[in-house]
């Protein structure tokens, strides 16, 4: 008897113990979050960011709205995209970086800016900009190709460009295999809006099955390069094609209804060896003296220059976590709560109270600016 009754009394002493314990632990862990709020934590981290990844803080000096605008000019130093061209789509725009390359560059100084036009088609909403015309709609519906035609007064574009990505899972298998789906279906559109001759460019996650999509595309572009640009992390899987002189099978009619292609794919194709195995070509572009996108960096870049923390150049629109940060600004988020009542322990999930708190977008820095 004694000892089931020590048995039973230890457990629980010990039981609350830890519980008392953890409790002031969470409670010390909140007054010195609350304290530290005050010595401009957010400073340090965007200073931290800075010196972590070049490209995000050029972005930033320079005025581009994400990082990735690097990666469209290296690719243009290194193919020459942008010569000639006068109506140009970028497709998946938003925050809309490679739209403010195309702007810049193909309505610079000294450039007729009568002529050219340039269309950005994405889902979600983005902040004007000077020289480019919005479509918010879908690049899966013919609606939307022949809405950017009608932009163009019936002619075709010149250059097409897509940075389209899914969310990453983490998974390569189901990112690639998601990210080669959804650049069948840039290609698709780009069969309706793309003048013969023209140039597509896309971002591709780069994999075993690389070869596939390279040999898809080479049914409608004879010069197909898969580009690595500098400002690209190499921890990265990303990769661009750049799909040069369009030229669609004899007798092919763009049709978004059905599946775009059925090209034969032999299993064992990846097993080939000598002439029988198609050799992607592949091609880091970029000066090499660039910056190296995985290197960490001063913050002052040159002896005499100071440094200042800048916000994004374009905060998001409507972010989807928006109302998550409102909430979390007021201390409202979901939250457990510990509650100890007559010797028994029990957890409780703290619900929010107010679900129409207005949402404000100050203070959002632009997750786009990490791609």
């Amino acid at each position: 008897m004694y000892t089931q009754v020590v048995n039973q009394v230890i457990p629980d002493y010990r039981f609350h113990h830890f519980t008392n314990m953890r409790k002031a632990f969470q409670e010390e862990v909140r007054t010195t979050f609350k304290n530290f709020k005050h010595l401009h934590i957010k400073t340090m981290g965007r200073s931290s960011k800075d010196k972590r990844d070049i490209y995000y803080r050029l972005a930033k000096e320079e005025g581009w709205r994400a990082r990735s605008a690097y990666k469209l000019l290296q690719i243009n130093e290194e193919f020459d995209i942008f010569k000639g061209v006068t109506k140009a789509v970028d497709l998946c725009a938003a925050p809309g970086s490679w739209s403010q390359v195309l702007s810049r560059k193909l309505r610079g100084e000294g450039k007729s800016t009568s002529d050219v036009k340039i269309v950005a088609v994405d889902l979600q909403a983005m902040a004007p900009l000077p020289g480019v015309t919005q479509l918010q709609g879908d690049i899966t519906k013919e609606s939307t190709a022949r809405e950017i035609v009608g932009h163009f007064d019936g002619e075709q574009a010149d250059l097409v460009v897509c940075d389209g990505a899914p969310d990453v899972t983490g998974l390569h298998d189901i990112d690639e295999y998601i990210q080669a789906q959804l650049l069948l279906a840039a290609l698709n559109i780009t069969t309706h809006i793309l003048k013969p001759g023209g140039t597509f460019v896309a971002k591709i996650f780069r994999g075993k099955d690389v070869t596939l999509l390279y040999s898809q595309l080479k049914i409608f572009f004879p010069n197909v390069t898969v580009a690595k640009p500098k400002s690209s992390r190499n921890s990265s899987i990303e990769s661009f094609v750049v799909c040069q002189n369009y030229a669609p099978p004899k007798g092919y009619i763009p049709n978004m209804s059905n599946p775009l292609l059925d090209h034969s794919y032999d299993a064992n194709f990846n097993n080939l060896e000598g002439p029988n195995r198609v050799i992607v070509p592949f091609l880091a572009c970029g000066d090499l003296s660039a910056y190296d996108s995985d290197k960490t960096y001063p913050l002052q870049l040159e002896a005499g220059e100071g440094y200042t923390s800048l916000p994004p150049t374009q905060a998001p629109i409507n972010p989807p976590y928006q109302t998550a940060s409102a909430l979390k600004k007021k201390d409202m988020l979901a939250k457990e709560i510990d509650q100890v009542t007559q010797g028994d322990v029990t957890m409780e999930t703290e619900e929010t109270a107010d679900t129409q708190t207005e949402q404000s977008t100050s203070g959002h820095e632009s997750s786009q600016l990490n791609t």
